[in-house]
């Protein structure tokens, strides 16, 4: 086979089948290999994987942006029924090949490890399950994207809801917190069987596999080489010794500063990020256009680096940013990396919040992970989750001084003083809901009983009372044991969620760097760890960052003490002025 005549561009590839793609694995499966040749065949390789990535990127986008559309849907299913499995084990095959030659190679030594893993986890009757849990989170999005509630007289989806979620007018608050409930009610049951018919797969697909539970499975399908599910408990015992005294310090300022005997369920949304706004002012509306967002975007980046710039512009440019909320979008945001292009997309459900401009300023700094991670082989831009998530939410500390308008932002001072403050309150509320969703998916994962709809609302349930107490939820009892169905992660990508909280520990030392050091020594490590892709372990990517790979009491101790010293500042520049 000719390498050299695979299709540049996706929109070229005009046959998307299986009968495109195996000729190019057959040739690669049959081609003689040796130590001096591996190099060459790899790259074959790589560049094919390239064209397969980025058909699946490209389907997944299209789908995600339009989840009506039975066309895209179709086509969605068709890759994942009928070309996905068959790449799975035809890659089965060329990994034993490549690991047979047993190379010495120390630039390859991550990307060996990895595929080594992989071959040893691989099982063929693993590959229809595997299918099948694919389609079962489609049917996820489906089920939660076609959500939507008449607001005034006008249809809302879940995603422009949360707009309302945020006013400062607590009747409006609680108005739009019981719609959205009511839709996620109305979808429970469906939920539940979804999920249990996900964990029956899941520990089948464990228990194929060798491994006594689906969660040891998951550390090791995750290439977690690196920490443990007791490390991951230690860090759920550290939260809850060291941040959440801090997060109930936060609610009960709140309480009073709001005025109220209680806080409420629609005071405080952990799943969506938003406490209620004390200040007075009005609600901050960063943008009224996507334009607007795009340019104050593209404006913060330019202060923060110049080439960061650049590669803002150039994804503005090339019609890389989907940014605002529709109906029939999917929910969440994301950045996916299209390979065969070398470019990242982001997608947003804007809404016109401040959360909207703290969403963007996170995606883009996975995007920029994926301009500066570009290497020869795709394997080796495969960075570990925990890292990918230190370069987005390090940018969203990195970006915070220049969101006011004399640096090209959104606000003025006082604007951006309380955008400030609402970003620092959600790093420090964030992590007892991570250990919420975390510990609950070690729990589901590692009971050895038959688990009913039931069980798992009472999981949730003890472990939401542990981590997130400080809410007054009498006669919502329903809407607080199923909290577990309103994040997508434990339906969509089991234990994909303490990387966040990894990670956030990791972008504090950044943060933390940058305040103590000047920020063009903080973001030139920043940028080193961040051009290092997927070519080193996970400590020495957060070390070549500038941040330790911890995350026990101490140091949380540490950066608590500087979030909070840093919102005390902030709330001090809020105070009305008197005399």
């Amino acid at each position: 086979m000719n390498f050299s005549s695979l299709p540049e561009t996706i929109e070229e590839l005009t046959d998307r089948s299986w009968s495109f793609f195996a000729p190019y694995y057959a040739d690669l499966q049959a081609r003689p290999l040796t130590a001096g040749n591996a190099r060459a065949w790899l790259a074959d390789w790589s560049q094919l994987t390239r064209v397969f990535v980025e058909l699946y990127s490209v389907l997944s986008i299209e789908k995600t942006l339009d989840t009506a559309d039975e066309a895209r849907e179709s086509a969605y299913n068709d890759f994942i029924t009928n070309i996905y499995p068959e790449a799975v084990v035809a890659e089965q095959g060329l990994k034993e090949r490549l690991l047979a030659l047993d190379l010495a190679d120390p630039d390859l030594a991550v990307l060996l490890r990895n595929m080594r893993n992989e071959a040893e986890l691989f099982r063929e009757e693993n590959v229809p399950l595997d299918t099948e849990l694919h389609l079962l989170g489609n049917r996820y999005d489906k089920l939660t994207g076609g959500l939507q509630v008449t607001w005034r007289g006008e249809k809302k989806n879940l995603s422009q809801l949360l707009a309302l979620l945020e006013s400062k007018d607590r009747q409006v608050r609680e108005e739009a917190w019981k719609l959205a409930m009511a839709q996620w009610q109305s979808i429970r049951r469906p939920l539940n069987d979804l999920f249990l018919e996900m964990l029956a797969l899941r520990r089948q697909i464990a228990h194929n596999a060798g491994f006594a539970d689906f969660r040891d499975f998951t550390f090791r399908q995750l290439g977690r080489f690196d920490y443990t599910p007791a490390d991951c408990l230690t860090f759920h015992e550290a939260i809850e010794q060291t941040v959440v005294p801090a997060a109930r310090r936060i609610l009960e300022k709140t309480r009073q500063q709001l005025g109220l005997e209680r806080l409420r369920p629609w005071d405080w949304m952990p799943e969506n990020g938003i406490l209620a706004e004390t200040n007075q002012g009005p609600p901050l509306t960063p943008y009224r256009t996507e334009a607007e967002l795009v340019q104050g975007g593209l404006n913060i980046f330019h202060q923060v680096d110049a080439e960061l710039g650049r590669f803002f512009a150039d994804m503005a440019e090339n019609s890389l940013l989907d940014l605002e909320s529709r109906q029939g979008k999917a929910l969440g945001g994301y950045c996916t990396t299209l390979p065969l292009r070398g470019k990242p997309f982001i997608f947003m459900n804007g809404n016109g919040t401040h959360d909207t401009v703290q969403t963007l300023l996170h995606e883009a700094g996975h995007a920029f992970h994926a301009y500066e991670a570009r290497h020869p082989l795709i394997w080796q831009e495969d960075v570990p989750i925990e890292f990918c998530e230190v370069a987005s939410m390090a940018m969203e500390l990195l970006a915070a001084p220049y969101l006011t308008r004399d640096s090209g932002g959104y606000y003025d001072e006082r604007e951006a003083a309380r955008a400030r403050l609402e970003h620092l309150h959600k790093v420090l509320l964030f992590l007892p809901y991570m250990a919420a969703v975390d510990a609950f998916q070690h729990r589901v994962y590692t009971s050895d009983k038959e688990l009913a709809a039931e069980d798992l609302d009472a999981i949730w349930l003890d472990l939401e009372k542990r981590f997130l107490a400080g809410v007054d939820w009498s006669g919502l009892e329903e809407e607080r044991m199923s909290g577990w169905h309103r994040k997508l992660h434990i339906f969509h990508i089991p234990f994909y969620y303490v990387e966040y909280g990894i990670a956030s520990i990791g972008a504090l030392q950044i943060w933390r760097n940058c305040l103590e050091q000047g920020q063009p020594t903080a973001l030139g490590a920043y940028r080193r760890g961040l051009a290092l892709g997927g070519t080193r372990p996970l400590p020495e990517l957060f070390a070549a960052a500038g941040a330790a790979f911890r995350f026990d009491a101490p140091l949380l101790t540490e950066l608590v003490a500087l979030v909070e010293e840093v919102i005390n500042d902030l709330t001090g520049q809020l105070e009305p002025v008197t005399g």
